[in-house]
């Protein structure tokens, strides 16, 4: 396993459909240090916290429930907040406007979010 580094102590917003993934996620930021700021199941709510802000980066499944996490994308980039899609389809399902963002493929494991999370560089 990765060891925590510079990724500890940041605050995370996870939005993710599965209750299984999410409980693993939760168990991933505990062992890297990090705080987990809201898991969000459904777009309506997931947008809500993304516009509350509180949190140093977000996880995004892209589709919630058949609701693509677009909108959610969207407030993020403008609010200047890094985040990294989580998602079994391939990263070509994704708009231009988010090319070239972090995409983790499903399943991935703690390694690999721990090197999405520390590429976010300083908050």
């Amino acid at each position: 396993m990765t060891a925590p580094g510079p990724v500890a102590a940041l605050r995370v917003l996870v939005v993710e459909d599965d209750m299984l993934v999410a409980f693993m996620l939760e168990d991933y930021l505990e062992q890297l240090r990090c705080t987990l700021a809201g898991i969000e199941m459904r777009l309506e709510p997931a947008l809500a916290a993304a516009q509350a802000g509180g949190f140093d980066f977000a996880l995004l499944d892209i589709n919630l429930n058949g609701a693509m996490s677009w909108p959610v994308a969207d407030v993020l980039v403008a609010a200047g907040i890094p985040f990294a899609f989580a998602t079994g389809y391939r990263a070509t399902v994704l708009p231009e406007r988010f090319a070239g963002l972090s995409v983790l493929a499903k399943p991935f494991g703690i390694d690999e979010l721990a090197a999405v999370l520390g590429a976010t560089g300083p908050l």
